[in-house]
């Protein structure tokens, strides 16, 4: 009976986090918080699914003009470098079985190698590619198989995952980690500091949440502080967004810019300790490539020397991507670089919709179910919502 009274409480949350009720007040709320601010305001919804949920929802077009809601950095996959899916091609050719996430799979190199431009074209010509939902997947299909690969990209949220594989030896020999992952912390400081100096400067930040389940709240705390920017950690259904979107405009109505944390039934300000401490005894944090935007101190994770018998940059001959060899790896015209950092948007690219789009995706960020390009172009976006919602004279 207890079980089923817990099961009820969370229903009833799930309603009111989704209730046209609760969402009307939050944003009147919002539309008189904004007359008391003169500047226009500019907030970065940092990560993917955040984004998702702004776009699916038409978050967009219930906000007052003023307020400017723009994605960030928040799909591992747009940022992977070509160079890797590259590699990976010419892995696959030579009979080494990869294993890899559905959105991977058909992430678009920039250089043909031997025919193909993606995992996807490698496995019609014959490679071995196989899609799967994870590290679990990968450990149970090569217990019976050749040399293999699975390709390890993600945030912090799949991590501790992938640390717990490896520290309790679950993985076969014949079976090894391409470790891609990012993390989001150097990551966002990158980011604002950037547009900090190119462009107009932000106004807030919607930090992850489900990265902040294991970083925790205080992962963002410096950049707040160094930046003077208001910082909520937020869920993900649309009265979280618009609470944080709340949160935010009292900050800066305050003249304060500090950490709030929204999304407390999931993420605490420390994190998860555990995770946090699982991690660094399996992994070290390094200067990383960020797809079509350069290298970022302390944002990759790579296998520590420890466990290098699980690392298939070690057992492959695998060499990592150097400064001096890096340059612009994006496909002509292609605007991603620009969408990932928050100076532009997908309808700013002249490709959009056009050359590329989900079906024949040309530039990684409209691959992935987190990429902006791929979710403005399933959802639509505020610019296909302003001219009906000025026809029937409801903006």
């Amino acid at each position: 009976m207890a079980e089923f009274s817990k099961f009820e409480i969370l229903k009833e949350v799930e309603i009111l986090l989704r209730s046209r009720d609760v969402a009307n007040l939050l944003v009147n709320c919002i539309k008189k918080l904004c007359e008391k601010i003169s500047e226009d305001v500019r907030i970065m919804s940092f990560c993917g699914t955040h984004e998702w949920s702004v776009t699916n929802y038409g978050l967009r077009s219930l906000l007052p003009k003023k307020i400017e809601i723009i994605a960030g950095p928040g799909c591992p996959v747009c940022v992977t470098p070509s160079y890797y899916i590259e590699e990976l091609i010419k892995l696959s050719m030579d009979g080494v079985q990869i294993y890899t996430y559905g959105d991977v799979f058909r992430l678009p190199a920039v250089k043909l190698v031997r025919g193909a431009k993606s995992l996807e074209d490698a496995k019609a010509l014959g490679g071995e590619v196989r899609v799967v939902t994870g590290l679990v997947d990968a450990i149970e299909l090569a217990k019976n198989c050749k040399d293999s690969i699975f390709v390890g990209i993600g945030f912090e949220t799949v991590a501790p995952g992938y640390a717990h594989a490896i520290l309790k030896d679950l993985i076969p020999k014949n079976l090894k980690i391409l470790s891609l992952l990012k993390l989001t912390p150097p990551a966002m400081y990158f980011t604002v500091e950037k547009i900090d100096k190119d462009e107009k400067p932000l106004s807030g930040i919607i930090a992850p949440g489900h990265v902040s389940t294991i970083v925790g709240a205080k992962a963002w705390k410096k950049v707040a502080e160094d930046f003077r920017i208001p910082i909520v950690v937020a869920g993900f259904e649309p009265v979280d967004i618009l609470m944080a979107i709340a949160k935010i405009l009292q900050q800066i109505i305050s003249g304060e810019a500090k950490v709030e944390l929204e999304y407390t039934r999931a993420v605490s300000y420390d994190g998860d300790l555990r995770a946090q401490k699982l991690l660094s005894s399996i992994f070290e944090a390094k200067e990383d490539a960020w797809r079509g935007i350069g290298f970022i101190p302390g944002s990759g994770l790579r296998i520590n020397e420890g466990y290098r018998r699980y690392d298939a940059f070690e057992y492959f001959n695998i060499e990592e991507l150097r400064k001096s060899e890096w340059n612009y790896d994006l496909n002509a015209g292609c605007r991603c670089s620009d969408i990932v950092l928050g100076r532009a948007k997908p309808t700013d690219c002249k490709l959009f919709m056009r050359v590329c789009n989900p079906e024949n995706p040309y530039g990684p960020c409209m691959v992935s179910v987190e990429g902006t390009c791929s979710i403005w172009a399933r959802f639509g976006a505020k610019e296909f919502t302003d001219d009906i919602l000025e026809e029937l004279k409801l903006r």
